[in-house]
């Protein structure tokens, strides 16, 4: 199965080391595979840069050890009906999400409440863990 991690996902493993978040990445690591797009590397570099600047050696050392394939997404998206979401920043990483192929988002952001599509799906930390 071939998983997405939004950035708020990745900012609460590797910055507050959340125990749910660090949970689901071991899961990834032993049993799925992790895919990334390039707008949530970009984003998480932004993040901890505007944010959390004393962490950015924990990021650095983050994904250079963890394994993951990157799909690159678009520099601008094309005209679609495949989704609707508000957040022009969430539809960027879910137009990723959608032409990688992945099977499952996990996010804590609630923009994609309101999306309604098949594939992939789209659930929180904790109903990724209660299902997988």
């Amino acid at each position: 199965m071939r998983v997405m991690l939004d950035t708020n996902i990745l900012i609460s493993a590797i910055i507050f080391r959340s125990k749910p978040m660090n949970s689901i990445i071991n899961l990834l690591a032993e049993k799925y595979s992790l895919v990334l797009c390039s707008y949530i590397i970009d984003e998480l570099h932004e993040v901890v840069d505007e944010k959390f600047g004393k962490k950015k050696n924990d990021l650095e050392k983050f994904l250079l050890e963890l394994r993951f394939e990157l799909v690159y997404t678009p520099q601008s998206l094309p005209k679609h009906d495949l989704f609707t979401i508000s957040d022009v920043d969430d539809e960027k990483i879910l137009y990723s999400a959608m032409i990688a192929d992945v099977d499952v988002l996990v996010t804590g952001d609630k923009h994609y409440d309101e999306v309604e599509i098949e594939r992939p799906e789209i659930l929180s930390p904790s109903e990724f863990l209660a299902k997988y």
